[in-house]
């Protein structure tokens, strides 16, 4: 019993709530982006996420366990991609393109509603031992939703800039992307995991989150504070 009372009173509870509030954070961030994309396929005459499954807000529906176990320890990782069909389309390269692009605007979009919240938490609310907790959890939930979407336009395949891109690109530009798309999967993960991508997207990253925080007027201060 005594061992019991030791492993919880010397039990390192600040760092379980802050593992805790990035594990949801990063579900609720994957689950927005892949039914954004989903939706958006749906709405452009592809029913296969319908189909399958994918139109939905349980996470557990888009998570790849793996890449989110990834994604919490090393920073990179994945969710499960949503099923598209081109051959729906009817305008095939335009409308991957807008499907492509859901995600991360829906990202963005995520990030701005949960700022606006956190500013009148900030602002209005009652100041009480759990505001901090409510305020890093929200300024989380804002910078995780501001890098995945960041992330996922660098226009290199499979990330969803390369598909925006692809719309731009000729008919035999675009069949040699998409046979080769395999090689840059390897691409992007090397160069995510020895952290080439970091410097630039960090930049980018504070950039937009202040323009987000002046929009919003929630305080860039504790953004700053809490992670640069």
């Amino acid at each position: 019993m005594g061992s019991f009372h030791d492993f919880i009173t010397h039990m390192d509870w600040i760092g379980m709530i802050l593992f805790l509030m990035s594990g949801v954070s990063c579900l609720l961030c994957l689950t927005v982006h892949e039914l954004s994309h989903g939706w958006v396929a749906y709405r452009l005459g592809d029913p296969t996420a319908k189909l399958n499954g994918r139109l939905t807000l349980n996470p557990v529906s888009h998570i790849d366990w793996f890449g989110l176990v990834l994604l919490l320890t090393v920073g990179v990782g994945w969710a499960k991609p949503v099923p598209v069909s081109i051959r729906n389309f009817r305008n095939p390269k335009r409308d991957m393109a807008w499907t492509a692009l859901a995600g991360p605007v829906s990202n963005l979009i995520f990030a701005l509603l949960v700022l606006g919240i956190g500013s009148v938490v900030f602002h209005w609310a009652p100041q009480t031992k759990l505001t901090p907790y409510i305020l890093l959890f929200i300024a989380q939930l804002a910078m995780l939703n501001v890098g995945l979407a960041l992330f996922n336009l660098i226009p290199i395949p499979p990330l969803d800039g390369s598909k925006i891109l692809n719309a731009c690109l000729p008919d035999r530009a675009y069949l040699w992307v998409l046979q080769h798309e395999r090689f840059f999967v390897a691409g992007v993960l090397l160069l995510a995991w020895f952290g080439v991508l970091s410097g630039p997207l960090s930049l980018l990253i504070g950039w937009v989150m202040k323009g987000l925080c002046m929009a919003t007027a929630f305080p860039f201060e504790l953004i700053v504070y809490y992670f640069f």
